[in-house]
């Protein structure tokens, strides 16, 4: 999928561009040197959504003038250093004696960096007991993997994931700043791993949507894409289908990815009786892979929990809704009833299913979900996610450094969203470094990081901008960074 940038907004039935964004964040790390931790990168031969993310920030970063190094793990045949789309890349150890090699390489160079990117998959990195104690450290998490540890690892290895993962890390972090992917995310990481330190959605980006540029399948096609783990629980729709094929004729499921869970997966798949309506691909290029996305009619997601949608909102650019078995971040991605369908259990897939490819089979009840596909899509870009990341992380610098606590910081899961006019004679509004200002002319909107519905007053008087409405941020404007939801649909 090819990296175009911009802002994609809906706008009477079109996609138009957004008012630009400023770059605050991006412009208070220019110049600096930034470490990202990571134990894979985007190379690494079992890279997926978190790399993804990481890689997409970072190559944005370093684009603007920050100097940007990634120290991860290194997969055979690979190099031990080397500059992948701006971003110096160094690998050291292997999957877990990466976690050593990280540590060794913070005590020793630590100082040579001005922030730390910790970026979370199950285990940290657990930075900040090895860089300078001045040196701002912002833990990214994706999603929470308490029982994600049971379905790898043995008892014993689950047990320890699950201690570094929560008790640990609350000793190690304290009141770090966090950057979470998503509203799931960060309930998570508060009630169950009880992480304390402020809270900033950043959620993932996307690539621009796309018109559909021919005919979908004449026949109802499920097109799946993602890695074969054993978290993604695709058994779930397998199940699923002797139930649905009676009903729904010419029915044909196309399975793109690979992984360790692939070859479980097809003999289950023999076993139901299921070889001539399930066909599983294996990792395919990319135009060939959004070839059958684009002309699918509906994909599915059955995973036990994620931290985001990735998989749905690809699939959603391409005009392609989704029917979800309700999980940790695949709530917040799909859009019950506007870009597809959430079931409460596995038991109810089959029947969902069913409905949902009957309602499809009318084309034009087709072609308003896959606007509204595309039109939520557009909300998310990897620009206004590098943005809002650098935002964290200077802020998180100065925070640091500040004499006293900030009020705000310390609230900083309390967003409130404001809308305002600004009077000819009045410049516009900066706001902090993570608060999202958008102006447009006269008309802005703004969501403010630890302000209740008093604070934002206040906020407003300062900028002397006129209120038009002010009232505490709901989870879709949290991630689409809109003010009203009425800005995005």
């Amino acid at each position: 999928m090819t990296d175009h940038g911009g802002n994609g907004r809906r706008n009477n039935g079109n996609i138009t561009v957004a008012p630009a964004r400023r770059t605050d964040g991006l412009d208070a790390l220019r110049g600096r040197s930034v470490l990202v931790l990571n134990w894979r990168d985007v190379r690494h031969p079992r890279a997926g959504g978190a790399e993804l993310y990481a890689h997409q920030v970072a190559r944005r970063w370093a684009a603007a003038g920050v100097r940007v190094t990634w120290l991860t793990s290194r997969p055979p045949g690979t190099p031990a250093r080397e500059v992948v789309d701006g971003v110096q890349v160094l690998r050291r150890g292997g999957t877990f004696s990466v976690y050593a090699a990280v540590a060794a390489a913070l005590l020793r160079h630590g100082r040579l960096f001005d922030a730390v990117l910790d970026c979370q998959n199950g285990i940290p990195f657990f930075a900040p007991a090895f860089a300078p104690r001045t040196t701002p450290v912002v833990q990214v998490v994706h999603h929470v993997h308490q029982e994600q540890f049971d379905a790898h690892f043995s008892r014993p290895v689950a047990v320890l994931g699950r201690f570094l993962e929560g008790p640990a890390s609350r000793r190690v972090y304290g009141d770090r700043a966090l950057a979470v992917v998503s509203p799931s995310t960060r309930r998570d990481v508060r009630t169950r791993l009880g992480l304390r330190g402020p809270a900033f959605i950043v959620p993932n980006g996307n690539e621009p949507p796309v018109d559909r540029s021919g005919p979908r399948d004449p026949d109802p096609t499920v097109v799946v894409v993602g890695r074969l783990v054993a978290h993604k629980r695709l058994d779930r729709l397998l199940r699923a289908l002797p139930d649905v094929l009676p009903a729904v004729p010419g029915l044909r499921v196309s399975v793109v990815g690979d992984g360790p869970e692939r070859r479980r997966l097809e003999l289950l798949a023999g076993e139901l009786g299921l070889r001539r309506a399930v066909r599983f691909h294996g990792r395919l290029p990319d135009a060939e892979r959004d070839e059958l996305v684009r002309r699918a009619w509906l994909t599915t997601s059955t995973s036990q929990g994620e931290g985001w949608g990735c998989t749905v909102l690809e699939a959603n650019r391409f005009g392609v809704p989704c029917l979800a078995v309700a999980a940790a971040g695949i709530d917040d991605s799909v859009r019950h009833d506007g870009t597809g369908w959430l079931v409460p259990d596995p038991a109810a897939l089959a029947p969902a299913l069913v409905d949902a490819l009957t309602r499809l089979a009318d084309d034009a009840v087709a072609a308003r979900l896959s606007d509204r596909c595309r039109a939520w899509a557009s909300a998310f870009t990897w620009d206004r996610s590098a943005e809002l990341l650098a935002g964290v992380l200077a802020a998180e610098g100065r925070r640091l450094a500040a004499p006293r606590p900030d009020r705000r910081a310390a609230r900083a899961d309390l967003v409130t969203a404001v809308r305002f006019r600004v009077p000819r004679d009045v410049p516009p509004p900066r706001g902090r470094l993570t608060d999202q200002v958008r102006v447009d002319g006269e008309h802005g909107t703004a969501l403010l990081h630890g302000c209740d519905e008093v604070d934002a007053e206040a906020v407003l008087a300062r900028w002397r901008v006129e209120p038009v409405s002010i009232e505490l941020a709901r989870e879709e404007q949290l991630l689409t960074g809109a003010a009203h939801p009425a800005d995005r649909t």
